[in-house]
């Protein structure tokens, strides 16, 4: 099976194309530029310069939360066009269970965090039993103290690896010696990896997809707010 996957729950705009044993192609983009303007073309590109055309995939797949509220929607959009176009199943990923693919191979815990604002970040704990990623945790909003004081309830000589962008946040503000931040290039969404965690995933419709947020956005919770003031 083939499967397209893309990540745009954060900044960086990622996509690739997976075999069940290889990458067969994979792009990301990391700058100030939105995802309606860098996917597509990146897509295109990718598709074009490894010789595959859309028919070939079997199956599209996408981070679908938590994240940017504004980014999953742009890339559950455009895998639901792809597979209603041609007839093919969706996967949706957790995006912090794709992130924790970024790290396959590494022994300790895997902490995945993303910048949730206000001294938050959306979180899951994993790690690995050799090819098999274990949850140990629900998907979560969480604020950083809250996070350190969970973090040293683990054994003080099994390393935690701290992946996302939320990594320097909770670098920056823990002190738990056993912490290690993943490096550059494993630190942001990978579409490989999201396409690692959908060959494990259920196929959907793409009807079916949908965002998994965790919490309403902003501008709705401002609107609460105002209301219990009255």
């Amino acid at each position: 099976m083939i499967i397209l996957g893309i990540d745009t729950s954060a900044k960086t705009s990622t996509m690739a194309v997976c075999s069940q044993d290889k990458v067969i192609v994979s792009g990301a983009v990391h700058t100030q530029l939105t995802h309606s303007q860098t996917l597509l073309p990146m897509v295109k590109s990718m598709l074009n310069s490894a010789s595959i055309s859309l028919d070939e995939i079997d199956a599209f797949a996408v981070s679908i939360g938590p994240g940017s509220f504004t980014g999953l929607r742009i890339g559950i959009s455009a895998i639901k066009g792809f597979a209603y176009a041609l007839d093919r199943p969706c996967i949706g990923v957790s995006s912090l269970e794709a992130l924790a693919y970024n790290l396959r191979g590494l022994k300790g815990k895997i902490c995945a965090v993303m910048d949730a604002r206000r001294n938050q970040v959306y979180n899951a704990v994993f790690e690995f039993d050799g090819d098999n990623l274990i949850r140990l945790c629900d998907d979560r909003v969480i604020m950083i103290d809250e996070l350190g004081a969970e973090l040293g309830g683990f054994p003080p000589n099994e390393e935690i690896h701290i992946v996302g962008d939320g990594a320097d946040l909770v670098m920056a503000q823990l002190t738990q010696k056993n912490l290690a931040i993943a490096p550059p290039h494993l630190k942001f969404q990978l579409g490989a990896s999201v396409c690692a965690a959908a060959f494990k995933g259920e196929k959907i419709s793409a009807q079916e997809l949908s965002p998994s947020y965790l919490r309403i956005p902003q501008a709705q919770r401002e609107l609460q707010a105002k209301n219990l003031e009255k």
